[in-house]
């Protein structure tokens, strides 16, 4: 038949794979066959003969590894250069060309691009990286010349620099600008639990750990006259959520103490939350399109390609404010200016570019687009301060 011309005749390797070929004249010794080192006339992998120097069966390309080391850098180089262009050929569109990294996604044109799902861990991973390194307190001291002195707050340092405790108990500022680092100082380390006015989490005496504010029923929780309770709720939920009401008090205390502590968390559980937030944004373009004659897969790339795009922009961003406070920490010179209008730039074009990507993947009138857009962006932040608080109460649970 036909259709068996096709299937490439089954070779045995046992004989071949065993022996080793003999020594001859400027030819090297291994154990692998010779025909395992050249172009074979059939794929190495699943035996189907090549038409090609890929595989059309199982897409093996007809390559081995058994080369000098130089051959095979090149190739590693190759891939990298191609995964390095496919890059730049997504950031365009993605930046600039609202709705056409989708549609051409959608209508075949995939291979010259980074497929959504990696391009969107990219982008969310380095945006969310970014913002753990910069998640530092600044305390920017100066009198508005430049001349200031710079404090930094590090997560993991409450120590005051000795040359600024020097400088001011030796008495070389001036009364004005002793005055303004004192204020500034003790701002900071307010900031970080050293006689800081912040009203207690969760208990009202330092001391008293089992005095909370959560009100059971309006009365005062109590672990035993007044526990949470709920009908139908298996137990072992309800002796957790009463053990995690028992421990406020104390992660309350040291949140105060040292706020970096739910912070960090927080950049621990947003990235999960994001992604997992993202099926349902896809849910949500398919309830309001639902009769647009779209599958949910498509709906799902629209989304991983637009939160990519905002990921890039808050990358941006960022990149732009703390370039600019390192050209001119006292925030006062023509550099924060410039990266503030950039700032401004880059926010006002989420919206537009938001709005363009919707009229470009739905192909609907301008109107309807509005419409729509109005309805999915309420919907979308409803679900995203629903995402973070979910988010910031499991980070609670989980200090």
């Amino acid at each position: 038949m036909a259709g068996k011309d096709t299937e490439a005749p089954k070779k045995s390797n046992t004989a071949g794979a065993t022996s080793v070929p003999a020594a001859t004249p400027g030819t090297a010794i291994t154990t692998i066959p010779a025909n395992r080192l050249a172009n074979s006339p059939a794929c190495l992998n699943c035996g189907t003969e090549l038409k090609g120097p890929f595989c059309y069966y199982c897409g093996q390309p007809d390559k081995n590894l058994m080369r000098f080391f130089p051959a095979l850098l090149r190739d590693l180089l190759e891939d990298v250069i191609d995964l390095d262009s496919r890059i730049v050929r997504t950031l365009k569109p993605l930046l600039f060309h609202p709705g056409k990294l989708t549609r051409d996604y959608l209508d075949g044109r995939r291979f010259r691009y980074v497929s959504p799902l990696r391009l969107y861990m990219f982008s969310s991973m380095a945006f969310f990286i970014l913002a753990t390194i910069l998640a530092s307190d600044i305390v920017v001291v100066g009198d508005g010349t430049g001349d200031g002195l710079q404090i930094s707050i590090e997560n993991e340092n409450e120590q005051v620099s000795s040359e600024l405790q020097k400088a001011v108990d030796g008495g070389s500022l001036s009364e004005e600008e002793r005055k303004l680092i004192e204020e500034k100082l003790s701002q900071a380390l307010a900031l970080k639990g050293e006689d800081s006015q912040v009203p207690d989490i969760g208990a009202t005496e330092p001391g008293d750990e089992n005095h909370t504010n959560i009100m059971i029923g309006g009365k005062e929780w109590n672990r035993e006259t007044n526990p949470f309770t709920m009908r139908g709720m298996p137990d072992f939920i309800i002796d957790w959520i009463n053990d995690e009401i028992e421990d406020s008090p104390r992660k309350g205390h040291e949140i105060e103490e040292n706020p970096d502590l739910i912070i960090d968390k927080m950049f621990d559980v947003l990235p999960i939350a994001v992604f997992v937030m993202l099926p349902l944004v896809a849910l949500l373009f398919k309830f309001w399109y639902l009769f647009a004659g779209k599958y949910y897969v498509e709906h799902l790339i629209f989304s991983l390609h637009n939160h990519a795009f905002l990921f890039v922009i808050f990358i941006l961003s960022l990149a732009v404010t703390n370039f600019a406070s390192l050209l001119d920490p006292t925030e006062t010179g023509q550099t924060t200016a410039n990266a503030s209008f950039i700032r401004t730039v880059l926010l006002a074009w989420i919206p537009v570019y938001l709005l363009v990507s919707l009229k470009t993947v739905y192909r609907q009138g301008w109107l309807m687009t509005l419409a729509k857009f109005s309805v999915i962006g309420i919907s979308y932040l409803v679900l995203l301060v629903t995402v973070t608080s979910a988010a910031a109460i499991l980070s609670f649970v989980l200090l």
